[in-house]
């Protein structure tokens, strides 16, 4: 058995060097070591004078996660570079100095090594799972086959940066409310840990019955003082505990997944958007010449909800046994009418990937909408909920305030 090739780690090194008409260049330039930094710059024509291994401090480094965000940057830069005419080598010198984030400079400089020493592009991507998927890496492998690599690279570009965009679109619709409300819970902690007892102990020197809301709200400031690290602990614990499970438990993330199906107006949302994302990836999927089977299997495994991962499943085992698609979708029943219809019309005009292209179009174009019509909405309600609680406080404590008043008038 063949011993297995040790990787290279790549470092980056800044470099001054000068030009064949004596001008002085600086620079940086990934490389194993200092020797292999000076070769490389020399085939660049440069005669390196200085050669430095770049050193940053963690908290400066600008090293930070790669994101799916930043893979969907690479890859539409790299498709860029390629149909441009730049060599794929080459392409990664550009995109790797381009990059802010020094942990996908890196990824990209050991992209380039692996594919300078031999490999395939699709391997290399392959010994970074965490960033490139499955699907990612078998579409570029179908790419390399088939010498289109560069159109692969489009395909997967727009594919990614569809489906980020979407993944955005929805996370700022769902982020916005939580921060109100998060913001809201601060400020009605610290009005009842800090100014309702002020409140409370000069009521206590009027010696008079305190108006009903008033004692609730005293009450409340009594029970979050005295309990208040207890309820805080508690709320983290199922806060925690919630993700854990979602995480640990197959069963419980199918349930939170069918949930978030039926949840109102946020569920038809979830909906639409996972129906574009299995459009979409279909989409690409089957343009890139892989097998409707094989298509379908990576669909299941992009979708992000169990509900239709399990149906998706369910169509290919259909399909594998003769059955059209559309009519296994038909079947399975949670698919919309529009994605089945489109379906087969593409199925029998031979345009199968036209199609799902423009059902995956149409849904993330409706899930836009419905998250703009969605922040319109929620913006007056928002701003009823924060006047109600906030100004509710406030007026429960100055409530005695006001009756003493009239008392005196």
């Amino acid at each position: 058995m063949a011993k297995k090739k040790r990787q290279t780690k790549t470092h980056l090194f800044k470099y001054e060097a000068k030009n064949r008409q004596g001008g002085k260049i600086k620079g940086e330039i990934g490389a194993a070591n200092a020797s292999l930094a000076k070769t490389a710059i020399r085939q660049q024509g440069l005669t390196p004078t200085r050669v430095t291994k770049k050193t940053e401090l963690p908290f400066i480094s600008g090293k930070r996660k790669i994101k799916p965000s930043d893979v969907a940057i690479f890859t539409r830069q790299l498709a860029t570079m390629m149909r441009a005419g730049v060599p794929l080598v080459q392409s990664f010198d550009i995109v790797a100095e381009g990059s802010e984030n020094l942990g996908m400079k890196e990824v990209v400089l050991q992209l380039k090594d692996d594919v300078e020493s031999g490999g395939t592009f699709a391997d290399a991507l392959r010994k970074h799972p965490q960033h490139f998927d499955d699907l990612f890496c078998s579409l570029i492998d179908a790419g390399e086959q088939s010498g289109t690599l560069e159109t692969m690279l489009d395909r997967v570009a727009i594919y990614k940066e569809k489906t980020e965009a979407l993944k955005s679109k929805i996370k700022s619709a769902i982020k916005y409310p939580i921060a109100v409300i998060i913001v809201a819970a601060v400020v009605t902690t610290i009005l009842l840990v800090k100014v309702v007892p002020t409140f409370g102990e000069m009521f206590e020197s009027f010696g008079a019955e305190l108006p009903a809301p008033t004692r609730f709200v005293i009450m409340l400031s009594d029970q979050l003082r005295a309990h208040g690290l207890v309820i805080g602990a508690v709320l983290i614990g199922l806060f925690v505990l919630f993700f854990q499970a979602k995480k640990r438990s197959e069963n419980f993330s199918n349930k939170v997944d069918a949930l978030s199906l039926k949840l109102p107006i946020f569920g038809d949302i979830t909906l639409k958007a996972t129906v574009a994302r299995f459009a979409r990836t279909l989409s690409t999927t089957f343009a890139a010449g892989v097998p409707l089977i094989d298509a379908l299997e990576a669909c299941a495994k992009a979708t992000g909800n169990a509900v239709y991962r399990d149906a998706i499943y369910q169509v290919r085992n259909e399909v594998a046994s003769g059955i059209q698609m559309h009519f296994a979708m038909r079947s399975a029943g949670i698919f919309p009418s529009l994605a089945v219809q489109m379906t087969s019309i593409g199925e029998e005009s031979g345009a199968l990937d036209d199609m799902l292209g423009r059902v995956a179009t149409h849904y993330e174009n409706e899930v836009d909408d419905a998250v703009d019509g969605l922040t319109s909405l929620l913006e007056p309600i928002i701003m009823s909920f924060l006047g109600i609680v906030i100004g509710g406080l406030v007026i429960a404590m100055y409530l005695p305030i006001f009756q003493m008043g009239d008392v005196v008038g």
